[in-house]
């Protein structure tokens, strides 16, 4: 079973932030986060962090092995767009819209071996027991 992670709203165009997710795609985690580490682009930031999110995920909440760990699904869908004005020639003002974007990442490995529950310690009979 995957463990997910969203970045919702990042604040970079999707086109260009796919060229990063495409970097990543299906490789370890560690991989991916040493080549996001040394990736120049803005977006690979954004990606990294929700990559992060999605490890910590599956580590705490999920009981995964941090080292089996790898990129099984990661995509980037367009988020809502800012609509704004740019000055043009003649005293016009033209429409522009800042694009956003959302990143999903989702993580797959190995479950850890479920700890077995400690065994209950024998009750000491006191005194007043008797």
């Amino acid at each position: 079973m995957a463990v997910n992670s969203i970045n919702r709203g990042v604040k970079i165009s999707p086109r260009k932030v796919a060229v990063v997710a495409d970097l990543v795609r299906g490789r370890t985690v560690a991989d991916a986060l040493t080549i996001l580490d040394h990736t120049p682009r803005r977006s690979a930031k954004a990606v990294a962090e929700t990559v992060k999110s999605a490890r910590a995920n599956a580590e705490h909440n999920h009981g995964y092995k941090p080292d089996s760990l790898f990129i099984s699904e990661i995509s980037v869908t367009a988020g809502p767009r800012f609509k704004r004005y740019r000055p043009a020639a003649r005293g016009r003002a033209l429409r522009f819209a800042r694009k956003t974007s959302h990143i999903h990442v989702a993580v797959d490995g190995e479950k850890r071996a479920a700890k077995k529950p400690a065994a209950a310690k024998p009750k000491i009979e006191t005194e007043e027991d008797s």
